[in-house]
């Protein structure tokens, strides 16, 4: 029977790295321009590890935003 796939959240990599860095003397910023989702994913695919959606803040808020679009379209509801 083959072993599972070992599975990190993306931000726990995204922390090794940056106390890496840190060890390093260096002075990580990350998303100073925004959001930093993207460069976090950005990264992570560097690293050759693919960002998982749901554990994009942004996603979950577009969503978030649509509901609440809809539920005052369709009920009236402000």
């Amino acid at each position: 029977m083959p072993e599972p796939a070992e599975s990190y959240n993306p931000w726990t990599i995204v922390n090794v790295v940056f106390q890496h860095l840190v060890d390093a003397g260096l002075h990580p910023v990350l998303g100073e321009s925004g959001h930093p989702g993207e460069p976090a994913a950005e990264l992570l695919r560097a690293l050759g590890i693919s960002p998982r959606l749901e554990g994009d803040a942004r996603i979950t808020d577009d969503i978030r935003a649509e509901l609440a679009d809809l539920r005052s379209r369709m009920l009236d509801d402000p």
